[in-house]
């Protein structure tokens, strides 16, 4: 048994196949509730005015969305905030210029890295070099 602390509200738990708290995990079903409710009876709500109506945290929302609790197929207005800029999107983790900008970001960084193995094959070459020419000049006697 795996001991842990909530990261919700802090108290130690025995860790399960949930990382918070057996209370804590009432707290979010009772707040998933209320906002499948409130959206049951406003399909066209914005994320802040769910977040205002029902007192569950724009965050929480946004993992209820995620994690397919809350789907925003019927909810036309419903997006969550992209993980990276905060720009509001309704699908994925990251918004297009975000993930068009790690695309970008990675690709850059593997052309940094096949340069530097460029480099040092280089280098390694050249030391080869430099010993090869260094035991020519030894072996000359």
């Amino acid at each position: 048994m795996t001991l842990d602390n909530c990261p919700r509200c802090g108290k130690l738990f025995a860790k399960n196949f949930r990382d918070v708290c057996p209370h804590c995990i009432r707290e979010i079903d009772q707040e998933y509730e209320r906002c499948a409710e409130y959206l049951r009876k406003n399909k066209g709500a914005f994320i802040v005015e769910l977040s205002e109506e029902t007192g569950v945290t724009i965050k929480q929302i946004s993992k209820f969305v995620r994690e397919g609790r809350i789907s925003i197929a019927d909810a036309p207005n419903m997006t969550y905030p992209c993980d990276s800029c905060g720009t509001m999107i309704r699908n994925s983790h990251l918004c297009d210029a975000c993930r068009t900008r790690l695309v970008k970001d990675t690709n850059e960084l593997r052309r940094t890295e096949d340069r530097e193995k460029k480099l040092e094959q280089e280098l390694l070459d050249k030391k080869k070099q430099i010993y090869k020419g260094l035991d020519s000049y030894k072996n000359r006697d």
